[in-house]
């Protein structure tokens, strides 16, 4: 049985990110235990709850509904990880609940917040009508090299000014689940599934540690789709995923450039690249800050750890790091992924924040930000023109891969009719 003051969480949902992530951050914090999981594929959800129960860390029950989970007594904070088309509905749900008297202490929603502004706002809406706590999951701006290095660089740039410049890039081969290939579910490609990563962790490393003092003003991006309009692969999604590339592509190649005005009105910038097109030896996220005579640099997979697997291996090797793509030959270990990738960290501080009946360090107004810029770069991407943030109106815009009618090909590029 959980401690009297534990935290009891409840999983809305059980892929990927939960099963392989937030579960397992459990076994590193004191204080909360898993106390529900819903997934509509409920052997799914049996799977991470037996996991949990094996691990020690709470007798999660399943449930077969969001309005069970929320109604659960013991539940008392959610961890919304379902996917991006359901979000808005999994909100209202557990907010009809609250209104007809369960009993929560907080919220916590995983990236991106929502499709587009427009249920960014509904989510933050609802939330805040519940008068819940709330948390946004970027878990990037938690990552223990990314706190490091920015403790460090700022520590220099007392001597010779603040940083300028930060560089993220997350890439590897594609996603797992066919939901994220669908633009209209998901809310695009790429550049909504992952630049939100890098656009968030940009501006942690450029703002002060101390108060929030940058502003972004003007959002410049390319976007395209490099590898999956291809016909032998787009055979492959189609075969694997039932999705059309062909017809109704999203983007699996973008890159964004964020331009920020600091409080003292100088300029500083964050550049965005992702891709789900990089063939390599799994997930690679690169980040870098510059500044006046210093500057560092995080590659996760250069993790110090590597393994070597023969071509007479008869059988392949298990897994070895995220979205892997070989089980031969040389391959980078990461021996800790949930820490590594900022998962213990994020959690361990949302439970502490939702134990004290408080908003997380990133709370869902940091995640619309986010969405704001994504949209924002979308919408540079379809002008083909720098957008000044002052100037657009973004509230009910659709990106062109969310719509079904971005076009890769060359005419779509340079606007041919």
């Amino acid at each position: 049985m959980p401690p009297a003051n534990s935290l009891g969480i409840g999983f809305v949902g059980a892929g990927f990110i939960t099963e392989t992530f937030h579960a397992d951050t459990l076994r590193g914090i004191r204080n909360a235990d898993a106390a529900g999981i819903y997934n509509p594929t409920t052997s799914k959800a049996e799977r991470v709850a037996e996991s949990l129960r094996a691990a020690d860390c709470g007798d999660a029950t399943v449930h077969d509904s969001v309005d069970a989970l929320t109604r659960d007594p013991d539940v008392d904070a959610l961890w919304i990880t379902s996917p991006n088309f359901t979000r808005v509905d999994v909100v209202e749900t557990v907010a009809e609940a609250i209104e007809d008297g369960a009993d929560l202490t907080g919220i916590a929603v995983e990236k991106p917040l929502a499709r587009n502004l427009a249920e960014a706002d509904r989510v933050i809406e609802l939330v805040e009508r519940a008068d819940l706590a709330h948390a946004y999951l970027e878990n990037q701006v938690y990552m223990p090299g990314v706190e490091k290095l920015k403790d460090l660089l700022w520590d220099g740039a007392e001597a010779t000014g603040r940083p300028y410049l930060a560089r993220s890039a997350e890439e590897h081969a594609g996603p797992h689940s066919s939901w994220f290939w669908d633009g209209e579910k998901q809310g695009g490609g790429v550049l909504s599934d992952m630049m939100c990563h890098s656009h968030k962790v940009n501006k942690h490393l450029l703002e002060s540690a101390t108060e929030e003092d940058l502003t972004p003003i003007a959002v410049s991006c390319d976007i395209s789709t490099l590898k999956w309009t291809r016909e032998e692969y787009a055979d492959e999604l189609a075969a694997d995923f039932d999705v059309d590339y062909r017809e109704s592509p999203s983007e699996d190649y973008a890159h964004a450039t964020v331009f920020y005005e600091t409080a003292e009105g100088e300029v500083v910038i964050g550049e965005a690249t992702n891709s789900w097109c990089y063939v390599g030896t799994g997930l690679r996220i690169t980040i870098e800050l510059l500044g006046p005579e210093y500057s560092g640099t995080i590659n996760t997979l250069e993790s110090g750890t590597d393994v070597f697997f023969s071509s007479d291996v008869e059988d392949e090797t298990g897994y070895v790091v995220e979205k892997q793509q070989a089980g031969q030959g040389e391959m980078p270990v990461i021996p800790d992924e949930t820490t590594t990738y900022g998962y213990l960290a994020q959690n361990r501080h949302v439970v502490d924040a939702f134990r004290r009946g408080e908003d997380a360090r990133e709370d869902l107004y940091d995640g619309r930000e986010v969405v704001e810029l994504t949209m924002a770069s979308y919408k540079a991407a379809e002008e083909g023109e720098r957008i000044d943030l002052e100037d657009v109106d973004l509230t009910d815009y659709v990106p062109e891969p969310a719509s079904g009618t971005f076009d890769p090909s060359v005419e779509g590029l340079l606007g041919d009719d």
